[in-house]
């Protein structure tokens, strides 16, 4: 099982786009994906056409009160993609798990009885007790990042927590990848960005952009991937091609 924190504490860069496009893609390989909604926001849960409403248990009943994950998980639409849902109770967590013993190791004790080929963490935006729990639990990490003026400024941020887990929790967790989102190729800035960011970081950059597409922002308002909803956007060939190199990396 290869498990796969997508973070990045800056809101708006395409996580919860990334996570449920590359895992319904992946899963469309004939392997078996779960995806982890952490966000409080649950815009996982509900991009995948899950009421938020209507559950019965959800990744906070899992953290706080050792509800087995497998009874929260649900099957979504697409074979092989399953969701352990959120709420926005989940932003309760944080506060509880702040008083708790071996606080940062609660998501990796609930997961690590379960069997699929990968888990993707959709993480919420920030770097709290939440996050950390994500990057204790996961094998690797994906960081999408919107190329505008103030993409690197926070990525010093979030390379030193990513260093601070490695260090302390969990001496395994690599970077996998960045993930270039809401690339417009007439803006001459998009492509300084992708530029400076290739000069930090080098062969993590995956070679597929995410295009600025209109297909891609508004799926998750019908509860849908980008491939239910128009297989032929760009948007769409340009995650199929990103989950190919995730999955050859």
């Amino acid at each position: 099982m290869k498990t796969i924190a997508v973070l990045n504490q800056k809101g708006g860069v395409g996580k919860t786009t990334s996570t449920i496009n590359i895992a319904a893609a992946i899963a469309s390989k004939g392997k078996t994906v779960l995806i982890i909604d952490l966000d409080p926001q649950a815009n996982a849960t509900s991009g995948l056409g899950i009421d938020k409403q209507q559950l019965k248990y959800t990744t906070y009943e899992v953290l706080s009160s050792d509800e087995p994950a497998e009874s929260a998980i649900q099957s979504s639409r697409i074979d092989g993609l399953f969701v352990l849902p959120a709420s926005p109770t989940l932003a309760a967590a944080e506060p509880e798990l702040a008083t708790e013993l071996q606080r940062e190791l609660v998501l990796k004790k609930a997961i690590s009885n379960l069997v699929y080929d990968y888990v993707f963490i959709d993480c919420p935006p920030s770097l709290g007790l939440l996050s950390i729990n994500a990057l204790t639990a996961a094998d690797e990490v994906l960081i999408p990042v919107q190329t505008e003026f103030y993409a690197l400024e926070g990525l010093g941020l979030l390379m030193q927590t990513i260093q601070r887990v490695q260090a302390g929790l969990n001496p395994n967790l690599k970077l996998m990848g960045i993930i270039m989102t809401m690339v417009d190729p007439r803006n001459s800035l998009s492509g300084q960005v992708i530029e400076e960011v290739k000069k930090h970081f080098g062969d993590y950059v995956f070679n597929t952009q995410i295009p600025r597409n209109v297909r891609l922002a508004e799926a998750p308002s019908f509860g849908k991937t980008i491939y239910e909803h128009d297989k032929w956007s760009k948007g769409s060939r340009a995650y199929k091609n990103l989950a190919k190199e995730i999955m050859s990396r």
